[in-house]
């Protein structure tokens, strides 16, 4: 998995929206939508849920959000 996906799979388990995960990496909605195909498509899975699920199951996530992912949003 490259490092832009793992950014945007980190963000998956957050209540950020995909534009408002564009913002946070400074990165095109279309980049995170990119990213995001490609990591359902490497964990065989169809959504962010069962993506964040088995990311954690292969240890690709920790349990537990880190503070990378608890970043407040910009208002």
């Amino acid at each position: 998995m490259t490092q832009g996906e793992e950014a945007v799979l980190r963000r998956l388990r957050t209540t950020l929206s995909l534009r408002e995960i564009s913002r946070e990496l400074h990165v095109s909605r279309n980049t995170v939508k990119t990213h995001t195909r490609a990591i359902y498509r490497k964990l065989r899975v169809s959504n962010w849920h069962d993506a964040v699920q088995r990311a954690r199951e292969l240890v690709i996530l920790a349990r537990r959000p880190t503070a990378d992912t608890l970043t407040p949003r910009a208002s």
